[in-house]
């Protein structure tokens, strides 16, 4: 998305600036603050965000395609705090499963910060009065079968008598964990399907790095299950087991597609990388960022 500074906005669309920013002041979009211009939450919502400018400070930018006649409705936008009572579970749990699922990250300065995935999927990123970030959701969230599905795997409860519409589309999923057994107890406590799988968890788990297993792919319209997700480095791991297998190659074939269209973090392991992980894996965790010590 290409953003632009108000008055490039007004350039763009060949107006005076000066009638742009009374149209936005008047929409509740910005206030002048000390002499400069601030964005409000409408504005937020509206698709503005701030930038920073190392000599200029900072300052306002809009999505190129603004509609500045869009009306505002901040009941349409709810918390981290809202989300929770609609689950009856607290604030704090949804920022877990927010986290995992890699649709916002820890802020350095307390708070939270949206991640592209989080954005993708309707978060729009806030201040509070302390300074510290936080995120406020499209109601579609509560009808999101990547969010519903890892409350489910979060608290273990079925919210399928509430959102019945949004299991719909696990039937395949719900499919391949019957026909595939996971039968293999990993040190962690996780089950997985195959020995390799196992091998790789266990190393995980002994090398203090948080992981989740068969997490869905965010933000897609396919039904996806990675083999891992890694939070830090929001790093995903496939491990290719059957690939002289015609129908699975296929299957590997989609699925790389949807890896790179997304544009989703990756790491690759086949049965010759297990059999020297202690090697291979630590150099492949290491270009996103995760050293083993």
């Amino acid at each position: 998305m290409k953003y632009l500074s108000t008055s490039a906005l007004a350039k763009e669309r060949e107006i005076d600036s000066k009638d742009l920013f009374n149209q936005l002041k008047n929409n509740g979009w910005i206030y002048k603050k000390e002499g400069i211009w601030v964005i409000t939450k409408e504005g937020k919502i509206a698709g503005g965000d701030t930038k920073y400018n190392p000599k200029f400070g900072d300052y306002v930018v809009w999505p190129f395609n603004l509609d500045i006649h869009k009306k505002i409705n901040k009941s349409d936008k709810i918390n981290s705090s809202t989300i929770g009572k609609d689950f009856d579970i607290s604030a704090q749990k949804i920022n877990t499963i927010l986290a995992e699922l890699g649709w916002i990250e820890k802020s350095n300065i307390g708070g939270w910060n949206v991640t592209k995935f989080g954005s993708k999927n309707g978060g729009i990123e806030m201040e509070a009065k302390n300074g510290s970030p936080y995120v406020i959701w499209d109601k579609s969230i509560l009808k999101s079968k990547s969010f519903i599905d890892s409350v489910n795997v979060a608290t273990g409860i079925n919210y399928e008598e509430n959102n019945s519409s949004s299991q719909d589309n696990f039937t395949d999923i719900d499919e391949f964990r019957k026909k595939y057994e996971a039968k293999y107890r990993t040190q962690d406590g996780h089950r997985v399907r195959s020995r390799a799988e196992a091998m790789i968890d266990d190393y995980l788990y002994r090398n203090g790095i948080a992981h989740a297993y068969e997490r869905r792919l965010p933000g897609i319209d396919e039904d996806v299950l990675s083999d891992f997700y890694i939070l830090k480095g929001n790093v995903f791991i496939e491990f290719w087991g059957m690939e002289e297998n015609e129908k699975y190659a296929e299957r590997k074939k989609k699925k790389l597609e949807i890896y790179a269209r997304e544009g989703f973090s990756l790491i690759e392991m086949n049965d010759n990388d297990i059999q020297s992980i202690d090697d291979i894996l630590p150099r492949k965790l290491k270009k996103y960022g995760i050293n083993i010590s």
